[in-house]
């Protein structure tokens, strides 16, 4: 077998879809098909079921993926090892995270990353959605929620806190939000129910019932965008709100929530150094920057 085919083979066993692993490989599609054709020749088996909808990996096809899998790791291991006399990291890892989290809490981290390591790329992925790191959509992934089941690795990161935010002028015009009907009656910012990723964003419910909110976007930078004009309310995380003094907490303390970050993991990525040591920044300079929001 021909090590580089069975790249391609892992790229279209990950994407599921001829397009979509062309597109990632930079390869066209007639390539890309003949190859792997060619590759179920040499094997004198069938890897993977072909249909409308993409290419599903065969019963052989899976027992070939665990020993793809298998080898990439080893080949990067490898290439770590004896490429990387000197202390600092090389390579790329690409992080998929929350945008706010993005803004906020990585970016000073990415920077200190790569200033340590010229050598290293750092790709942040920035994205209101759960990604996926069995397709290798990125090697490391910041979530909100631990994932159901697969072949992961995770770590619980620190918890954060998220408080019902206005500006001052919106407050008083309420009167404090001193009573619940106040509460009713302003204007809420949130996400578009239908297309919240992780239904523990969905923070309204837990606050006030019988509220719908009246300016809603995935984006959470565009609800911060409408709170900071002063068109209402909105939940936010602290380690965001402190960034901008026009805005307070309503009733201070007496509504607040609590919500974690989790790092998740492809569980053969643990032997990769540049992988694990990005991961190990991450947790540390999350923590430090969580924590120092209050």
């Amino acid at each position: 077998m021909d090590w580089d085919d069975l790249k391609l083979f892992l790229a279209i066993g990950r994407q599921g879809k001829l397009t979509a692993a062309s597109r990632r490989l930079g390869l066209d599609v007639a390539t890309l098909s003949r190859r792997m054709t060619g590759l179920e020749h040499s094997l004198e088996t069938k890897l993977f079921e072909r249909s409308p909808k993409g290419y599903a990996l065969s019963e052989a096809g899976h027992a070939l993926m665990q020993h793809a899998e298998a080898m990439e790791l080893a080949a990067e291991a490898a290439r770590e090892r004896v490429g990387q006399a000197a202390e600092t990291l090389s390579g790329a890892v690409r992080i998929g995270v929350p945008e706010g989290v993005a803004n906020f809490l990585l970016s000073d981290i990415c920077i200190e990353l790569c200033d340590a390591n010229p050598d290293l790329e750092v790709e942040v992925v920035a994205l209101p959605r759960v990604f996926s790191l069995s397709q290798r959509e990125a090697d490391l992934a910041i979530a909100v929620s631990p994932p159901p089941s697969g072949r992961l690795t995770v770590q619980r990161i620190t918890d954060y806190r998220l408080r019902l935010y206005a500006t001052e002028a919106v407050i008083d015009a309420h009167d404090g939000f001193k009573k619940d009907s106040e509460l009713r009656r302003a204007r809420w910012i949130g996400y578009i129910s239908d297309l919240v990723f992780d239904p523990s964003l969905d923070y309204i419910p837990h606050v006030v019932s019988d509220v719908r909110p009246a300016l809603t976007s995935t984006s959470l930078l565009i609800q911060l965008r409408w709170l900071l004009a002063g068109a209402g309310v909105c939940i936010l995380p602290d380690f965001i709100a402190r960034a901008y003094p026009d805005l307070q907490p309503v009733r201070g303390e007496e509504i607040a929530l609590k919500r974690s970050f989790y790092l998740i993991r492809h569980e053969t990525d643990v032997r990769l150094k540049r992988v694990s040591a990005v991961a190990d920044r991450i947790v540390t300079g999350l923590r430090e920057r969580v924590q120092s929001a209050g």
